[in-house]
């Protein structure tokens, strides 16, 4: 039977609707608004793609030149992020009875880089995005160098709150949410590794491969990210791998197996140093030739069987080690420049602490009326019934990682296989639960009080 989120016409109409918001804006009940929309636009995109079905909202998306607005909205919660929310958090008055706005806040981010990565493998969607793609580079190369100085690390973010619940045995509810943000940060900069990939596949816009050649210099931010490999991780039980949103145990006869991410890399890496246009831009220079020579250590016959076209790139290095290309030709262009997250910096600057004040009084402190609102309305946004259908395999108990049937009654967002199971993660689930369940508990009561 077919799961649908949004329907071919009702999409069509949301699409035609989206729309800038200002920094003050953010959270609002008109942009609270959007965001559901978006969040279903999300789940029926990944829903179309996985089924291989027609992909209407990529296609309404670029009928109605909508991508360009997408990327403003996903570095307007970015902004929000590194400036408005750290004031808000220290503000002494700042105590909310429930976070859960500010948690969809946190969360829009990685909503849009999810729709993003869906639509983004297709030629028209790069296209459409237009100017945009600059500013999309920009924040790609944002989100790569977070993963390569190892700031956006879910282990890490894990490990801190940890430390936090070990010393102070109450964490506040906004204490929460800042380690939540930065764990998402490694979800939405691996998405960002997805995007960078295919744009690198579709771009032929000469400032678009200035930007990505000339000014951030990816293929060296690349190179990194396969030394450290941020996605792949050593513990004392064995090696573990980022895979579908989570860590799981890699047996040994496949840890030399590639990744999505491994594979996103290599093809981005294949594209910049590859392609003629690519070619003729780049520097070969000392610097630029010895970091990329430490690839060649990596492509083993093992890789180069995975992802057969990098023997082209094997033997290209094998060129490059025993030459010097001629230096790129100085050539004078007219080269565009992103402007979205600079346009919002300096429209804000110096009111950063005026727009958190101004959201903790009239965004972020909703009565209770508001909240039951919102809670109908998630209800009706999430269907979990079609969410399950989203899951790229079987759930997994949250407790011992075998097979689940049973879902937590109160967020419906972990699994389990017995109750055995469920009461002994309890303790590490609390806090995530109450979370994700605050605000419709608190409207079930109201409900309860008013009949």
């Amino acid at each position: 039977m077919d799961s649908s989120v949004i329907l071919p016409g009702e999409a069509e109409g949301v699409v035609q609707s989206l729309q800038t918001f200002t920094l003050k804006e953010v959270g609002s009940p008109r942009w609270f608004r959007q965001h559901e929309h978006i969040e279903k636009l999300n789940m029926q995109a990944i829903l179309n793609a996985s089924a291989m079905h027609d992909e209407f909202i990529k296609e309404q998306l670029v009928s109605y030149g909508k991508i360009p607005l997408l990327v403003h909205e996903m570095i307007l919660v970015e902004v929000w992020k590194h400036k408005v929310f750290p004031v808000l958090c220290q503000l002494q008055d700042f105590n909310p009875r429930s976070t859960f706005h500010l948690y969809m806040v946190i969360h829009h981010e990685a909503t849009i880089i999810n729709l993003l990565e869906t639509i983004m493998f297709h030629k028209d969607s790069c296209e459409a995005a237009d100017d945009s793609v600059l500013d999309l580079v920009d924040y790609c190369h944002r989100k790569l160098t977070l993963l390569v100085s190892g700031t956006a690390r879910e282990d890490k973010a894990a490990a801190h709150g940890q430390h936090e619940q070990t010393a102070k045995t109450d964490v506040s509810s906004i204490e929460e949410l800042q380690i939540h943000s930065t764990a998402l940060e490694f979800e939405i900069s691996l998405k960002a590794v997805s995007v960078l990939r295919y744009i690198t596949d579709h771009t032929s816009s000469i400032s678009v491969i200035n930007r990505m050649l000339c000014t951030h210099n990816i293929p060296c931010v690349l190179v990194q990210l396969i030394l450290c490999c941020p996605w792949t991780r050593c513990r004392e039980g064995g090696v573990e791998k980022y895979i579908h949103s989570k860590w799981q145990k890699i047996n040994v006869e496949d840890h030399l197996k590639m990744t999505k991410q491994d594979g996103q890399v290599w093809i981005s890496l294949y594209n910049l140093l590859l392609r003629e246009d690519c070619q003729r831009k780049y520097d070969f220079n000392s610097f630029n030739k010895n970091w990329l020579l430490k690839l060649r250590g990596f492509l083993t016959e093992v890789l180069v069987d995975q992802l057969p076209n990098l023997v082209e790139l094997q033997r290209f290095l094998a060129h490059l080690s025993v030459m010097d290309p001629a230096p790129p030709k100085k050539e004078l262009i007219l080269e565009q420049v992103p402007e979205m997250w600079n346009h919002i910096v300096s429209e804000n600057s110096g009111k950063w602490k005026a727009i958190a004040k101004y959201q903790v009084k009239e965004t972020f402190n909703p009565s209770d009326s508001d909240l039951r609102l919102h809670a109908q309305r998630l209800n009706q946004t999430y269907n979990w019934d079609v969410m399950e259908t989203l899951l790229p395999e079987k759930p997994k108990c949250g407790s011992c990682g075998k097979e689940a049937t049973k879902r937590c009654s109160q967020c419906q967002g972990e699994w389990y296989c017995h109750r055995e199971c469920q009461v002994k993660h309890w303790p590490k689930h609390k806090k995530q639960c109450q979370l994700l369940a605050e605000a419709t508990e608190r409207i079930q009561k109201d409900l309860n009080v008013n009949s």
